[in-house]
């Protein structure tokens, strides 16, 4: 079975700004041994908009990454999402962890304590 990790906004910035040597260390583990990271696209839009343009370039390249799967905000997760409610970034995340029974991986994980996290598995970043 293939398993994975779904990175949340804070750990797509963590690893393109260098803030958090578990989040490159994770990436590049990811690459090596073909572990699959899932980018919900609202943290990709999210990493975008928040991150200095110098940073922009790593973000390009962990997007082209080829265990990188940036999960798009369709109707059909859109209506997923939105049933599960709170914050739309966070709720993405959320839906997608859930989805895949992988961890989600954030710098900030009390940010999901009032969301449905039953089952999900949350790993801080350091």
């Amino acid at each position: 079975m293939i398993g994975g990790r779904v990175l949340d906004a804070s750990a797509v910035m963590a690893f393109c700004t260098g803030s958090s040597i578990y989040a490159r260390a994770l990436v590049w583990t990811a690459a090596e041994e073909g572990i699959i990271l899932v980018l919900p696209s609202t943290a990709v839009a999210a990493a975008w908009t928040q991150l200095p343009e110098n940073d922009h370039p790593v973000l390009e390249v962990l997007l082209q990454l080829p265990i990188t799967i940036v999960d798009d905000l369709t109707s059909t997760r859109a209506r997923a999402v939105g049933r599960l409610g709170g914050a739309t970034l966070d709720a993405h995340a959320l839906v997608c962890a859930h989805e895949r029974g992988w961890p989600l991986v954030s710098d900030d994980p009390t940010r999901y304590t009032k969301a449905h996290t039953d089952g999900i598995e949350i790993d801080e970043l350091p």
